[in-house]
């Protein structure tokens, strides 16, 4: 059977992928979030990742928006049979303007890495419109998300500098994400219309279907 390697966004764990289902033949193993050294980069953190979860050659990661960065840096050290971006995105160029606005103004750093687990009220603002069942599972997520985590991953994000055309990318983004547009995106494998940041959950349905024909694809 093989490995499915499911990698969380920014305030997030794997209960994000709770409405995901993947085809018969495939287990999913959920990767979750390990705390980083202040210096970590995302690629060393994607190394560590590696290392902890033993992910070897042919095997397939899924990552959703930080998620999608980070296998992308696993992807440039492991030879992954099928590696699949949902809301990320794949190359620095393909991030939006306010990432150059923060590197260049850092206002996050002076904010505790405690603020940032009571920021679950910009949820529906930012990422997309949520069911109360949806928002009270972001809530829940970044309430017990580890401060120090979210505090390394803010800035981590920001300077992702990848360049390199990953082999066998698969990349699904939707048209009403805010959090990276769409016409960023390069290539894209499947663009889904109304699609927000926060598809994952709200069009499942849709995404299943996209992964069944990506995995099932040699």
């Amino acid at each position: 059977m093989a490995k499915v390697f499911l990698i969380a966004g920014l305030g997030a764990d794997t209960r994000l992928y709770q409405n995901i289902v993947l085809p018969e033949g495939y287990e999913p193993v959920p990767a979750d979030w390990i705390i980083p050294a202040e210096t970590d980069t995302l690629t060393t953190y994607a190394q560590k990742l590696v290392s902890h979860y033993a992910i070897a050659d042919n095997s397939i990661v899924i990552g959703d928006s930080l998620g999608g960065m980070i296998a992308v840096e696993i992807a440039k050290q492991v030879k992954l049979q099928k590696v699949i971006l949902i809301s990320s995105i794949k190359t620095a160029d393909e991030a939006p303007w306010y990432f150059k606005l923060f590197r260049s103004v850092p206002v996050y750093k002076p904010i505790p890495g405690t603020l940032f687990n009571k920021l679950g009220f910009l949820a529906g603002p930012i990422f997309g419109k949520m069911s109360a069942d949806e928002l009270s599972l972001f809530n829940s997520m970044l309430s017990k998300s580890s401060p120090v985590f979210l505090k390394w991953a803010m800035h981590a994000v920001l300077y992702f500098n990848n360049t390199e055309p990953i082999a066998n990318l698969y990349h699904i983004i939707g048209d009403k994400d805010q959090v990276f547009p769409w016409k960023k995106i390069k290539n894209p494998t499947a663009i889904i219309k109304g699609g927000t940041h926060i598809m994952v959950f709200d069009r499942a349905d849709e995404i299943n279907k996209l992964l069944a024909g990506i995995l099932q694809t040699s």
